[in-house]
C-alpha cells in the first residue's frame, strides 16, 4: 500500500511523539531525605548541614546518571527537626511515608539515635556526617551509617591531649545532658581520671540555658586548670562570656565538635577566654581534606557566610548513598542497601569505607583553637 506525503508525515510525528513520551517515561526522579534543626537556636548548623546536600544533588544531577535504565533526577527533601527527639521521629516518618530512597542526617546524637529505629523498620538507609554518639551504631541497625569519629575517639584524645601536651592536673567538667553532650563528657571523664587527672567538679545545664554564672560560681571555687563542656555553641558562646565575667580568663575550656564552629566567636562576643578554647572536630581540617579547600570555596560563592562544621560531611553522605545505587544498578533500598557496607568512596573529606558496625574505618581527628577570633588547626 502506498503512502502519501500527509501520512508519511503523521506516521513520522506519531513516531517523534511516542519516542518523546518514551523518554520522559525514563526520567526517575528520587527523592534524599535530610534532617537537621532549621529552626531554633541551632539553626545554623542545620542550614549548613542542607547546604552541604543541596550541593551534592546538583552535582550528582549534572553527571546525567542512568540507573536501572532510567535517567535520574535527585531532589531533596529537607525536613525541620529542630534538634528535638520527639520531632525528629515525626520527621524521620515522614520521610518514609515519602518513600525518600535514603536520608543524609540527623544533626545531633539525641534526634539521630531514635530516628534511626524508624529508619531501620522502614528500611530506608540513612548516613549521618554529624551525630557522634557511639550509641547510634550499638543496635546493629544495617541501615545506619557515620562518616565522621565518634565522641568515644573525641572524648579520649582530647582528655590525652589536656594531660600529655598541656600537663593539666584538675578539670571540672559540664554537660547539657542530650545524648551528644553527656556522651563526649563521659568519655572525657572516664579518661581523665583512668591516666590520673583530678575531676575537680562536675555541672549540668540544658542546651536551653544561656545563664551559667551558678555553676561557673561553683566550679571557680574549686580551682580547676581546665573546664569540659559537653554540649553546642549557643551555650558554649555565652558561657565564655561568663567565664570572663567571673576572672576564670586563665583556665583552659575543652569541647568537641558541638563547640568547633566559627558561629561560637560570635557569640562568644569578643571575650579573651575563646582564646584558650581547645575542641576537637572528626575529621581533618579542610586544608588536609582531599577536596577541602576547592569545594569550599565553591560553597562560599553559593552560600556566603554560612559554613559551620559539617557541610562537607553531608556533602559526602549523600554521594556514598548514591555510589551503593550506582554499585546496584537500583534505586530501590532493599536493593541498593547491602551495597553500602562495601563503600569505598574517595570524597572530598576523605577515602570512606565502613566497618561492620557502620562506623568509620580510620577516622581522622583533628584539634582546633582560637586565634584572633578564627578558628585555627592546632
Amino acid at each position: 500500500m502506498k503512502l502519501n506525503k500527509f501520512a508519511i508525515s503523521s506516521l513520522c510525528m506519531s513516531s517523534l511523539s511516542f519516542y518523546a513520551i518514551s523518554q520522559a517515561q525514563e526520567l526517575q526522579v528520587v527523592k534524599i531525605g535530610h534532617v537537621a534543626p532549621l529552626s531554633g537556636p541551632q539553626a545554623h548548623y542545620g542550614r549548613d548541614n542542607e547546604n552541604g546536600v543541596r550541593m551534592a544533588v546538583e552535582d550528582l544531577n549534572a553527571l546525567n546518571l542512568v540507573i536501572g535504565a532510567k535517567k535520574i533526577k535527585f531532589e531533596i527533601q529537607a525536613e525541620d527537626d529542630a534538634a528535638d527527639p520527639k520531632q525528629g521521629t515525626a520527621a524521620a516518618q515522614k520521610l518514609c511515608d515519602s518513600k525518600v530512597a535514603g536520608v543524609v542526617g540527623h544533626l545531633n546524637s539525641g534526634t539521630t539515635i531514635p530516628a534511626s529505629k524508624i529508619y531501620n523498620d522502614c528500611g530506608i538507609p540513612h548516613v549521618t556526617g554529624a551525630a557522634t554518639n557511639p550509641a547510634l551504631t550499638k543496635p546493629g541497625y544495617k541501615t545506619t551509617y557515620r562518616i565522621i569519629a565518634n565522641d568515644d575517639t573525641l572524648g579520649r584524645q582530647l582528655a590525652m591531649y589536656a594531660f600529655n601536651n598541656l600537663h593539666l592536673k584538675k578539670v571540672a567538667i559540664i554537660d547539657d545532658r542530650t545524648a551528644y553532650g553527656q556522651g563526649v563528657a563521659e568519655v572525657f571523664k572516664k579518661t581523665a581520671l583512668s591516666i590520673g587527672m583530678q575531676v575537680v567538679d562536675e555541672q549540668y545545664t540544658t542546651d536551653k540555658s544561656t545563664d551559667f554564672m551558678a555553676i561557673l560560681t561553683s566550679i571557680k571555687s574549686k580551682s580547676p586548670d581546665a573546664i569540659f563542656y559537653g554540649g553546642m555553641d549557643p551555650q558554649g558562646g555565652p558561657m565564655l562570656r561568663q567565664m570572663e565575667q567571673l576572672g576564670l580568663t586563665n583556665v583552659k575550656y575543652f569541647g568537641g565538635d558541638g563547640i568547633c564552629t566559627a558561629e561560637v566567636a560570635k557569640l562568644a562576643g569578643g571575650a579573651k577566654t575563646l582564646s584558650n578554647v581547645i575542641c576537637a572536630e572528626g575529621g581533618a581540617a579542610l586544608s588536609k581534606m582531599p577536596g577541602g579547600l576547592a569545594w569550599k570555596k565553591r560553597y562560599d560563592a553559593k552560600y556566603p557566610g554560612q559554613f559551620q562544621i559539617y557541610s562537607p560531611y553531608t556533602y559526602d553522605a549523600t554521594f556514598v548513598l548514591v555510589e551503593a545505587m550506582k554499585k546496584a544498578n537500583s534505586i530501590d533500598p532493599k536493593i541498593y542497601t547491602p551495597k553500602l557496607i562495601e563503600t569505598n568512596y574517595k570524597g572530598i573529606t576523605s577515602e570512606i569505607s565502613f566497618e561492620s558496625t557502620g562506623e568509620m574505618k580510620n577516622p581522622a581527628t583533628t584539634f582546633y583553637t582560637y586565634k584572633d577570633g578564627q578558628k585555627t588547626p592546632l
